[in-house]
């Protein structure tokens, strides 16, 4: 049966039920606004150690991200979306991802990001859909490079 069957038309829906999404969207944006607030004031200033070499600040693109969630946060606190339950299918898609990217990280650690980072990359573009040759060959190899470069160069910080 349809929704307006089962509730007598478009002008009787359930109470409540566009705002529950509403409801959510303004929880989500209010954690992921907080969240922001408390890596810029609280977290970040007290766990990145300054340093004096380089000239970019390892501060300096988390301040960015930081910033950027607070941004993001407020836009969808301020103006929640109409959006609907996504399908289970992605939704264990995209919990697929997310063990890799763990997995990833956990090889990492044991292996060192030089050694691992090209693996991970052509793992997760796989799982994204990419399936060109080129561009996998670009994310196994271009993309730990440039992080490399960022980070053990620009910032004169070792990668594990």
């Amino acid at each position: 049966m349809r929704h307006h069957q089962l509730y007598g038309g478009a002008s009787h829906r359930r109470p409540g039920w566009f705002n529950l999404t509403k409801s959510a969207d303004r929880a989500s944006g209010a954690f992921f606004s907080i969240f922001g607030l408390l890596l810029y004031f609280y977290i970040i200033p007290n766990h990145i150690e300054p340093v004096d070499t380089g000239w970019v600040y390892p501060s300096t693109i988390p301040n960015a991200v930081a910033i950027i969630l607070v941004l993001s946060g407020t836009a969808v606190f301020c103006k929640p979306t109409r959006h609907c339950a996504r399908p289970a299918s992605e939704v264990a898609r995209a919990g697929l991802f997310l063990a890799v990217l763990c997995f990833g990280i956990w090889l990492i650690s044991k292996v060192g990001f030089i050694w691992a980072a090209p693996g991970v990359a052509v793992g997760l573009m796989a799982l994204m859909g990419e399936r060109r040759g080129f561009w996998l060959l670009m994310g196994a190899c271009a993309t730990p490079a440039v992080i490399w470069l960022l980070v053990d160069v620009l910032l004169d910080r070792s990668l594990p």
